[in-house]
């Protein structure tokens, strides 16, 4: 059997697998992704597409095209409840940050703006850049076996057009090869929580829709009608691209039977949630999948890591999936480079599963929770099973009816509507995540109290384990984010007037140590300043101080002040972070020679 050597090799190519692969690349990492699709992604999937995921793209170099792909984030503003498009509107909300409560919020909090990038389009984008930057994808080749010895993982696989097996052999190996994982099967990575809980259709529809949406714009209309409450009422329609390509998705109860998906019935479906009798309608695709609720105990085993729906499996709600799947990326790719380059120790990539793994089961009890708190709004228009036709209106005249019934069921549909931003403007949730494990030196500093509900809102801080807060800077002529000041693969140490002993220490401790920190002297006099005082309201440390900031652009460790010796300092900083002493090479990765070429 012919053998490849590769230092990592990444089963999968959807957002998780595809993201690795990209970063890995663009930072010098020789890497090997298979998947055994044909293709990416063949339908939209996943589509909103956070801040923080943006920032990722931003890093990668592929911002522009994500947004040129995407909704707009204005385009995204409203969420709409409506017994129909051309029926009676229920409520709205506005969303995902757009609404004049939440806008400033969301603006000051990154560089970034949310956007609707459905899977289809968006894979293909990340898939050229993983490329560009020269990693190797394979397409119709499917993992049949794997398995890990102390010094390497091998990966059996087949290409599923000639039927050839080849074994693949690597340094590290990355799980990212979705919810049925054959990675997580083999390597037996523990599992809790239930599958199956609820079964769900995407129909995949071609239908202009604008009359109903360009004065009330979004990418969630909830239709709910009588004798329709099960889970999300009649059907949900979200936007694919404005205004005439969507998915429509619908809950069923599988006791009662398998819905008709043929196509006239489809379409009949969507024409009774539209209200339009005799709308042209085109079917795509339509497909079904399943609610699920788990996660990994662990992310890591061994010289083995998992990532995305392989590791946490829940809910649409909240638009977390392919967000964390991406960040899971971010966390992941720079650990794994720096230990292949033998830059730093192999207990580096445990801090992945340590910091990550937390993250993942906070998302999936998230979209959990949030998939039951819609229920509410149900209760309130007072659908029911088995009711008529002609009852099931009636609840819904009464609801807008000026009785004392009518307003106090307003009240409540108002509270339930509100109770809706825990899902759809959740911007703690979707930025704040924080990090604890040996890849954040915190030196006995704790993250500031919340002066806000934490999951509502976003709370910046320089705290060691947090995200870098964002701050417009001027650079020579030009205003960046202090995200654009730090990540692309490398340390970076900020400081500000009066800080050079800190950039001095962060180049010699970085040749010391064989790797490059970008040291960064944000101030007046100097090609970086802090033109509107943002950094300084953020930074929580003084002129003198500094902070220190990993690839992924987390914080990982901040002095408030000067020191005696920053030199030394530093070196015990960093001692830690590289699990090595300076001078000392960590285990070295894969050796060369090796024939990645013969069969890409």
């Amino acid at each position: 059997m012919r053998q490849i050597r590769v230092p990592v090799f990444v089963v999968g190519a959807g957002p998780a697998g595809l993201t690795t692969a990209a970063l890995l690349a663009k930072y010098g990492v020789e890497v090997l992704a298979i998947t055994r699709y044909p293709g990416t992604a063949h339908s939209p999937r996943a589509h909103i597409t956070n801040q923080r995921t943006v920032e990722v793209f931003r890093d990668l170099g592929i911002e522009e095209r994500v947004r040129a792909l995407s909704t707009a984030n204005e385009l995204m503003s409203n969420n709409v409840w409506a017994t129909s498009f051309a029926g009676t509107e229920i409520a709205r909300l506005q969303t995902w940050g757009t609404g004049t409560k939440r806008r400033a919020d969301y603006e000051a909090a990154s560089p970034s703006q949310m956007c609707n990038a459905p899977q289809h389009l968006l894979e293909p984008a990340i898939l050229t850049a993983a490329r560009e930057y020269g990693a190797k994808v394979l397409f119709n080749t499917e993992l049949v076996s794997i398995r890990q010895t102390e010094d390497a993982v091998h990966s059996r696989v087949v290409d599923r057009l000639t039927g050839e097996e080849f074994e693949v052999i690597s340094d590290y190996a990355v799980g990212a090869d979705g919810a049925q994982s054959l990675v997580v099967k083999e390597l037996g990575f523990e599992l809790e929580g239930e599958m199956g809980l609820g079964c769900a259709v995407n129909c995949w529809l071609e239908v202009d829709l604008e009359k109903y949406c360009a004065h009330r714009p979004g990418v969630l209309y909830w239709m709910t009608q009588p004798g329709s409450n099960y889970w999300v009422g009649s059907g949900t329609y979200i936007c694919v691209r404005p205004w005439n390509e969507w998915v429509l998705l619908f809950m069923y109860n599988p006791q009662d039977g398998e819905p008709d998906l043929s196509e006239d019935a489809v379409i009949a479906r969507a024409r009774a949630t539209i209200g339009d009798p005799d709308i042209p309608i085109r079917v795509k695709a339509v497909s079904k999948w399943t609610i699920n609720r788990m996660f990994a105990r662990s992310m890591v085993k061994g010289r083995v890591a998992i990532a995305g729906d392989a590791a946490h499996r829940h809910p649409p709600a909240n638009g977390l999936g392919s967000n964390t799947s991406v960040q899971d990326a971010f966390n992941l790719a720079w650990k794994l480079a720096m230990i292949v380059r033998g830059e730093a120790a192999p207990t580096l990539l445990q801090t992945y599963s340590d910091e990550r793994q937390p993250v993942a089961e906070g998302v999936v009890n998230r979209a959990i929770k949030s998939v039951g708190e819609m229920l509410p709004i149900a209760n309130v228009l007072g659908f029911a099973a088995g009711q008529s036709e002609e009852e099931g209106w009636a609840s819904l005249d009464e609801l807008f009816s000026d009785s004392a019934t009518g307003r106090a069921r307003r009240k409540a549909l108002a509270e339930a509507v509100e109770l809706q931003n825990y899902q759809f403007n959740c911007h703690g949730v979707e930025l704040g995540q924080r990090y604890t494990s040996t890849a954040i030196v915190r030196d006995g500093a704790t993250f500031p109290a919340p002066s806000r509900d934490p999951e509502l809102y976003h709370h910046a801080t320089t705290t060691p384990g947090a995200s870098i807060p964002h701050a417009w800077i001027q650079r020579d002529n030009t205003l960046v984010s202090t995200l654009d000041l730090v990540g692309h693969g490398e340390f970076s140490l900020l400081s500000g007037p009066g800080g050079e002993a800190w950039l001095d220490a962060a180049q010699k401790i970085g040749a010391e140590f064989g790797i490059r920190v970008n040291g960064v002297q944000i101030a007046h006099g100097t090609s970086t300043f802090d033109a509107y005082g943002d950094w300084a309201r953020q930074r929580e440390i003084e002129d003198h101080g500094c902070v220190l900031v990993r690839p992924d652009r987390f914080v990982a460790w901040r002095s408030v002040d000067r020191v005696a010796d920053p030199a030394e300092e530093l070196r015990r900083v960093f001692a830690q972070l590289l699990g090595r002493a300076p001078g000392q090479k960590a285990t070295a990765g894969v050796r060369d020679g090796h024939g990645l070429k013969e069969v890409c």
